[in-house]
């Protein structure tokens, strides 16, 4: 146990930086006696090799195994810096626990602080502790832990009746130490309860030292007792909520119905059940093989690759455990406490689970990133293979090849393909300082390409992603990772495409799709430093308009585009929210992307029309198919430019039926871009720009000044801002949420946001005090509409009201926005369906069609081989909004649609026909969805809405539509 006294603590420390904040630690253990001044040395080269950042603000650097030399005994010192310390790694740090130790003593006191890492606000406390005896207790003060192992089974007891193998389990529990013999008699006392199949219960709160739970079974198989059969006995020792666990292991063997088969198990048999290893359950063994055990490093190598796959895997100690862990919590996986030559327990559940296993198995037998030496044999490093190039199928001559709709637009071009580039280097070097020399300075090489880059970066949102680049680059995971990699005998280009190609596969296996797809700006930035080291530079695009083709196109790529001269995007790999498709969009490109390796097949200089609204593309199309796309794009383009002159007219139908066409952002700094293509306002802000774009929380007046840019340029024009909508499949990093099975139906939008108020009434008070009239102004106009992402049902809005309603009367009226309304935005099913209830006290809808018709339609619009039928002109879609609508105009209040339904010319018709008041689109496609409402009237549209209702599928209604 770790065992703080008042001399152990430092408090109130003072570093500018890390390496002082080391040094200071380092000049305690000498103080201490504890090492020589040489152990300085050690805790900076340990630093070197990974971070020593262990969580919730605290670090404990230690020395490497050839600076023990210098330790003269093992000791620790705690060092408190209220102000904090930014690590190497980017993390904050209050509070550095300093290890002095011979052997792998520093691997318990690891063990121990693990329960600190689960607590919420220890950061805060530790960093305003004021005593010594606050830090001790924060540190040493662990959790309970419930217990459940070989230790507290008692297999085959004979017994004659329940009560006598109650005695047997709680004389187990008090050898174990978990009990004292004020609970041996209570379970006396008592009676064992009947659970039903076979199963009894005794259990007491008193005299208990630690959680646990005991089981006995009868050595006679045919015992029963009061009529009723004895096949295990439950012996639960109680204390406050921390059994729990206990509880639910419990309840998930009796609903399982297997009591009988209880019987014939031995502890082993009855461990693995208990751990809820069942038949439908795939399990893999293996030997933990690293010299000290899963410590930090080790175990946060397999977390990730724990995280990489597409189930949840548990991990529990072979030797006497019923507990597992999840093996994508570093916490918990740190808490098994795992040591060389221990055998662990991988299970998974579901298709893919046996392949998941065998391949995180193979990861720890590979020692997790460290040089291991098998228990058994010997075996050679695994070899990189040589990937194989299949033959590929070229695209059939002007016949249309679907991929996914990514950049709506029509392009004719011939197409110029750029295939992945070649690069040959070798995979091993014996010098690894010189390695890691050259490998620095291509990483200083790429940083100060992409600051070019950025700087002459056509558009915000292709410098943002930039940028956003220029962090990767800075990762100090990637960088460690590396020079691991070239300390074990890989070259420099080899460790470093090592580390890209492990982190990128680590984000395609996230089941957030949007978060996966940032596997290829991972490899983007990587291949920029791989071509440094290799010299190898892409080849010279035509002097003619072309359709690039690419494997997929990264952000670096678009920087360089000429876009006077491309004329289409397609790509091999991607999705609709890849960063290829949104830069498309943002340069107004047209882009068809995850086409299949078949369009790399493609000749240069072939000719390909590419349809980038239908997510289409034709090779080698005929003269006359041809000739038809021309006059298609010929009046394309007119259209375009007729719109773009009458860009700041209202938006209205024909006979001046009035819709507002406002704009989508994903950035306040493009909200003056936005009105100068003609919006009438914002209809979506998506403010989780900012969050992301922090470390932690942003603070007041950060959002303010953010939110603010977007009113300033927005004037007299609405502003509708969506509060913070992540969750499980968004994750925030310093908002760490539970790994879900499924977190597109968990933790996400105002269900998350509601867990942490005060994160959400910061937000609600920084856009109210943004939109409140400057200083000095002549209390000009800022109307505000706050709405809230993935509401169910009325409860939810109710308890943001209360934060809302609180606020008005706390903010006064001159310090905040005046013109403001609440609403929520329509994205499952239920709120629709319940848009009646809403509406009585909701200021206003806004639908998302996007994720409205994936929950509806049970289809991911990223999926490869379903988006095309995740169409939002559904009529189960359609009818769902219709509803939503009706119940609005009753009650007054008005319904924006902000999702890509809107910009649809097919659907534009029918959305206004359903009583739709407000279009929000992307910026780009405001003049030409303003033009495309005064090509009908109101008459038209509520024909095309009933006829689109009246059909079975979204494809006939688009049949009927194109056909009317």
């Amino acid at each position: 146990m770790l065992t703080l006294g008042p001399d152990d603590i430092l408090l109130g420390r003072h570093a500018d930086s890390w390496q002082t904040a080391l040094d200071s630690a380092a000049e305690a253990l000498v103080d201490a006696g504890f090492v020589e001044a040489e152990y300085r040395d050690g805790l900076h080269a340990r630093e070197a090799q990974s971070s020593t950042f262990l969580g919730n603000a605290i670090a404990i650097p230690h020395g490497t195994p050839e600076s023990r030399q210098h330790v003269k005994r093992t000791g620790v010192r705690v060092l408190q810096f209220p102000q904090g310390i930014e690590w190497h790694d980017g993390q904050n740090v209050h509070v550095l626990v300093a290890i002095s130790a011979h052997n792998d003593e520093h691997l318990d006191i690891l063990r121990q602080l693990t329960h600190v890492l689960d607590r919420e606000g220890v950061a805060e406390q530790l960093a305003s502790a004021t005593s010594a005896a606050d830090i001790a207790q924060l540190l040493s003060k662990p959790a309970l832990e419930p217990r459940l192992d070989a230790d507290t089974l008692c297999v085959n007891f004979p017994a004659r009746d329940p009560q006598e193998l109650a005695l047997a389990a709680a004389a187990r529990l008090r050898q174990s130490g978990c009990v004292d013999n004020t609970f041996i008699a209570a379970v006396a006392d008592a009676q064992p309860i009947w659970l039903g199949k076979g199963l009894w219960l005794s259990s007491s709160s008193h005299g208990v030292n630690q959680p646990a739970l005991g089981i006995a079974t009868p050595a006679e198989h045919t015992l029963k007792s009061a009529g009723h059969p004895v096949h295990a006995l439950f012996c639960l020792a109680a204390h406050g909520d921390a059994h729990r666990p206990l509880l639910e292991q419990l309840m998930a063997l009796v609903d399982s119905g297997v009591s009988d088969i209880l019987l014939t198990r031995t502890s082993d048999q009855l461990l693995a059940l208990l751990a809820g290893e069942t038949a439908n359950t795939h399990t893999r063994r293996v030997r933990v093989l690293n010299p000290h055990g899963l410590h930090a490093r080790p175990a946060k190598q397999l977390v990730q690759v724990a995280r990489a796959q597409s189930m949840p895997i548990n991990v529990r100690l072979e030797e006497g455990s019923a507990t597992p862990v999840s093996a994508a919590s570093l916490t918990k996986v740190i808490g098994l406490g795992a040591r060389r030559g221990q055998w662990l327990v991988l299970s998974a559940q579901g298709d893919g689970a046996q392949q998941a296993i065998e391949h995180l198995a193979e990861t720890i037998e590979a020692g997790l990133g460290e040089k291991v030496t098998p228990f058994e044999g010997g075996r050679d490093s695994a070899q990189m293979p040589k990937v194989a190039t299949a033959n590929v199928v070229p695209l059939s001559a002007d016949t249309p090849h679907a991929g996914v709709a990514a950049s709506p637009g029509l392009a004719i071009a011939p197409v110029f393909v750029i295939r992945p580039l070649q690069f040959d280097y070798p995979q091993h070097a014996d010098d690894s300082d010189q390695q890691i020399t050259r490998l620095n300075s291509a990483i200083q090489e790429g940083a100060a390409q992409l600051q070019t880059l950025v700087r002459n970066a056509q558009g915000g949102e292709v410098a943002d992603i930039l940028s956003m680049h220029e962090e990767m680059l800075d990762d100090p995971e990637l960088h460690h990772a590396a020079t691991d990699a070239i300390r074990e005998g890989r070259s420099a280009q080899a460790g470093w495409w090592e580390a890209i190609e492990t982190a990128a596969h680590a984000q395609e296996m996230l089941a957030d799709r949007l978060l996966a797809e940032r596997a290829a700006d991972l490899r983007d930035v990587g291949r920029r430093v791989l071509g440094v080291l290799c010299d190898v530079q892409l080849p010279e695009p035509p002097n003619h308009p072309y359709i690039l083709v690419m494997d997929d196109i990264g952000p670096s790529d678009v920087a360089r585009l000429d876009t006077s001269r491309v004329r289409g995007l397609l790509t091999v790999r991607g999705g609709a929210t890849a960063h290829s498709a949104i830069l498309a969009r943002a340069l107004g490109i047209p882009a068809v992307v995850g086409a299949g390796q078949a369009v790399m097949a493609l000749n240069n200089a072939s000719m390909m029309i590419l349809d980038g609204e239908r997510g289409r593309v034709t090779s080698q199309p005929s003269e006359e198919r041809l000739q038809r796309a021309e006059q298609q794009l010929l009046d394309h383009q007119q259209r375009e430019a007729d719109a773009w002159e009458t860009r700041f007219d209202l938006g209205q139908t024909r006979d001046g039926h009035r819709v507002e066409v406002a704009a989508n952002l994903g950035n306040t700094a493009h909200a003056a871009d936005a009105v100068e293509r003609g919006a009438e306002g914002v209809g979506l802000l998506r403010t989780e720009f900012l969050f992301m774009a922090h470390a932690s929380a942003p603070d007041l007046a950060t959002q303010i000044g953010e939110y603010r840019q977007a009113v300033e340029a927005l004037g007299e024009r609405p502003l509708v801002a969506r509060t913070l909508d992540v969750g499980g499949d968004k994750p925030l990093p310093y908002w760490p949420v539970p790994q879900e099975d499924n977190p597109f139906l968990g933790l996400r939008g105002i269900r998350l946001a509601l867990t942490q108020p005060e994160v959400l009434e910061t937000q609600l008070r920084a856009l109210l005090m943004a939109a409140a009239p400057a200083v000095g102004s002549k209390d000009k106009n800022h109307p505000l509409r706050i709405m809230l992402p993935m509401v169910k049902d009325i409860a939810e809005f109710r308890a943001v009201k209360s934060v809302y309603d609180r606020l008005l009367q706390e903010i006064p009226s001159a310090q905040r926005a005046t013109d403001v309304q609440l609403g929520v935005m329509i994205e499952v099913p239920s709120s629709a369906l319940l848009a009646p209830s809403l509406a009585t006290e909701v200021d206003f809808f806004s639908i998302g069609t996007n994720d409205l018709t994936q929950y509806t339609l049970a289809i991911d619009r990223g999926h490869p081989e379903l988006s095309a039928q995740a169409d939002g002109l559904h009529p189960a879609v359609l009818r769902l909004i219709q509803m939503t609508v009706a119940a609005a105009h009753t009650q007054g209040k008005w319904v924006g649609v902000c999702g890509e339904l809107a910009s649809d010319a097919a659907a534009i018709p029918v959305l206004v026909g359903l009583g739709v008041d407000e279009l929000s689109v992307n910026a780009r496609q405001i003049p030409l969805v303003k033009a495309r409402l005064r090509e009908f009237d109101l008459a038209d549209a509520q024909a095309s809405a009933q006829l689109a209702l009246s059909k079975a599928t979204s494809d006939e209604v688009r049949d009927a539509l194109e056909a009317r």
